[in-house]
């Protein structure tokens, strides 16, 4: 068959499907033209394939043109539109009885890449820390940021916090992270310090019966939005380049640890990651280089010697 042809047997029910999105879906024109363009480049990869009608294209022919975009250097996000234009029109074309099942639903386009919060510089992070106001919300905030850098905390883990679940004598506190598996993160240094100061003035704020560590100017625990704007007003306010965030707080103690100990599974642990692959999320390192360290740190990591 010539390739005219077989462009021509393609092209058919693509232009029904056209005229369909602009008849019955009411969809914009961008969308239409998204649509449109991103059929018409799959339409003559297809044809370069030897394909003559679309019912014979089955998951296999799918994922070669997941494959094909992945080489011509497309983004993770750019394959996942063509393949969700490409399981749109085989949706249209199974409402018309053309197809019984729709061979682009099980293919996936490749992950996207997790973009990675900077983390703060050593200098900047001191500079942020030297909050020496002394009213108590000043106090509170300089004792959640010291907390969340010293300890590595997420944002739902701080705000979680009761007074009974932290223990200065010890130097640890109690938190209960993802899956609602609970760990025991370390206090100390000035996290400790800014902590029991938190403490010492909690009481000017508290209203009521309240078991929160720490408390919003209305006296009840604050929310996760308050601790939010708060760090990012600090950042602002202690002239830091970069947005502040308790995510980038986090990501940052991950970051200082691991440079300063190139020992993977105690950053692991301390963050509280189940899976150590999600650790070197976290990092701006070489994962050979993180991977090398945790196979010297964990003595069941080590590999055999052949």
């Amino acid at each position: 068959m010539s390739m005219s042809l077989q462009q021509s047997n393609l092209n058919y029910s693509l232009e029904q499907f056209y005229e369909f999105l602009r008849s019955e879906r009411g969809l914009s024109v961008t969308t239409q033209r998204n649509y449109q363009q991103q059929l018409t480049i799959i339409a003559e990869q297809f044809i370069e394939l030897g394909l003559t009608e679309w019912q014979n294209v089955d998951a296999s022919w799918v994922r070669q043109v997941a494959s094909r975009g992945k080489r011509d250097g497309l983004k993770a996000s750019s394959i996942s539109t063509r393949l969700s234009s490409l399981r749109s029109f085989f949706d249209f074309m199974i409402l018309r009885g053309e197809l019984s099942a729709n061979p682009a639903k099980g293919v996936s386009a490749p992950k996207r890449a997790r973009p990675l919060p900077k983390n703060i510089d050593v200098d900047e992070l001191a500079q942020l820390l030297e909050v020496v106001d002394d009213n108590p919300l000043a106090i509170r905030d300089r004792a959640m940021m010291e907390l969340m850098y010293g300890a590595g905390l997420r944002l739902a883990e701080l705000v979680t916090i009761d007074v009974r679940d932290i223990d200065l004598v010890r130097g640890e506190v109690r938190v209960i992270g993802k899956g609602d598996k609970e760990r025991k993160a370390p206090v100390s240094g000035q996290a400790k310090i800014w902590v029991e100061h938190w403490l010492n003035v909690r009481s000017q704020l508290i209203k009521q019966q309240e078991s929160a560590l720490f408390l919003s100017k209305l006296g009840c625990r604050i929310s996760h939005r308050n601790v939010q704007k708060r760090m990012k007003e600090w950042g602002i306010k202690q002239g830091i380049a970069s947005h502040v965030s308790p995510h980038k707080l986090r990501h940052t103690f991950a970051t200082h640890l691991l440079e300063s100990s190139g020992n993977l599974r105690a950053v692991q642990e301390l963050l509280g990651h189940e899976n150590i692959a999600t650790t070197q999320i976290y990092t701006h390192l070489d994962f050979q280089h993180l991977a090398q360290a945790y196979d010297q740190a964990h003595p069941k990591a080590k590999r055999k010697k052949e």
